[in-house]
């Protein structure tokens, strides 16, 4: 889930709505949209709200979900499916951690990052997390103790392999989505209601999704690995 920011008039003030899309990929591969949300201000109690949301909708199980972040998400999540992994982007928590960085330091510190963050196993990147730490700490502390802090929702990928770690590395597909609205949106400076907001991309997102024919890529090798490694979860299921 990701955000879109848009103005709207209410109560004859200019406000800030920040539009959520929640997307997933089935277990046939299909993508689709789940839902749109507008929102002024984001709470663990909005969250909570639209997590209970998609429950009633039907979506039964969350095998892994991708979040890019947002304060008491997770926790969200894990309330209304406890079994549900949580996977962080990695994207965001580059541009998050990296955010205050020297632009003559940047290059060399996001090379040493990736020697972290694209570590064959956990044991690997967390050795390279200390060396990163041994290295970087007295001149950026924050971002190893965002590293660290955040490691249980990072790591998540570590145990799967190539082709399901390619399907939740990154909150991309939804950065992707969202670019498209953007365009269809961006002459209309202020809506006059969230109403006129959603309707508008209510229209382009039945746009964009009716092109959305196809499974993803490879979809045959990742399905059975999600088999393996949610066997108890899937069990009975005709998927």
């Amino acid at each position: 889930m990701d955000a879109i920011h848009y103005h709207v008039r209410s109560e004859e003030r200019i406000v800030k709505r920040n539009v959520y899309i929640a997307l997933r990929i089935d277990m046939a591969g299909k993508k689709d949209v789940l839902g749109m949300y507008v929102v002024e201000n984001e709470s663990a109690k909005f969250w909570l709200s639209i997590m209970n949301r998609l429950k009633n909708q039907g979506v039964e199980a969350i095998l892994i979900a991708c979040v890019d972040g947002l304060a008491g998400f997770p926790q969200a999540i894990e309330t209304v499916y406890p079994k549900a992994e949580i996977r962080q982007c990695i994207i965001h928590q580059i541009r998050t951690s990296t955010k205050f960085v020297s632009y003559k330091d940047i290059k060399k510190l996001m090379t040493e990052l990736k020697l972290m963050y694209a570590a064959p196993t956990e044991e690997t990147a967390l050795q390279e997390l200390e060396l990163f730490r041994e290295k970087r700490d007295s001149q950026y502390p924050k971002i190893y103790k965002s590293w660290h802090d955040n490691w249980a929702t990072l790591s998540t990928y570590f145990k799967y392999p190539e082709t399901v770690r390619q399907l939740i590395y990154t909150t991309n597909a939804i950065e992707g989505f969202n670019r498209q609205p953007r365009k269809v949106t961006k002459a209309k400076t202020v809506f006059p209601a969230d109403d006129n907001l959603l309707k508008m991309l209510y229209l382009a997102t039945m746009d964009i999704t009716k092109k959305w024919t196809g499974h993803r890529q490879v979809w045959s090798q990742i399905h059975s690995q999600l088999e393996i490694y949610f066997e108890e979860r899937l069990a009975g299921k005709n998927l």
